[in-house]
């Protein structure tokens, strides 16, 4: 079970690498799309834009549908829910770090004597000897 969900997770990320196919896919979160469609904004072949759906569609972010020579893909967000959530672990682990830095900051702000302050309300420089 985990080698099956650790290589959809791995599909998934391989997908979404490319700039090209994450493209694809925002504009397919509007609305569905010809494969021409989806070839348009860009300067590949449609033959190019078929490799890069391929690829979307074997990760299972997108589903294609074939009327006569009509290819129409839609998206499928499904399984960009478990690349949230491995993301999310991860985002949990650096907020931990960052409170823990954030305490260790302010304990070392509170621990240092501020300066007195001077008329204007900042505090002095010290002067530089020779």
């Amino acid at each position: 079970m985990v080698e099956k969900t650790s290589d959809a997770l791995d599909a998934v990320f391989r997908a979404l690498a490319d700039p090209t196919r994450r493209a694809m896919l925002q504009a397919l979160s509007r609305q569905p799309r010809t494969v021409g469609e989806l070839a348009a904004p860009f300067a590949i072949s449609l033959a190019g834009a078929s490799k890069h759906i391929q690829m979307l569609e074997r990760a299972g972010l997108i589903r294609r549908e074939v009327q006569g020579r009509v290819h129409t893909c839609r998206l499928e967000a499904q399984p960009l829910h478990a690349g949230a959530e491995w993301i999310r672990h991860y985002e949990r682990f650096w907020n931990q770090q960052f409170d823990a830095l954030d305490a260790v900051l302010k304990a070392e702000d509170a621990a240092t004597p501020t300066p007195p302050a001077t008329r204007s309300g900042t505090t002095r420089k010290p002067r530089r000897t020779p």
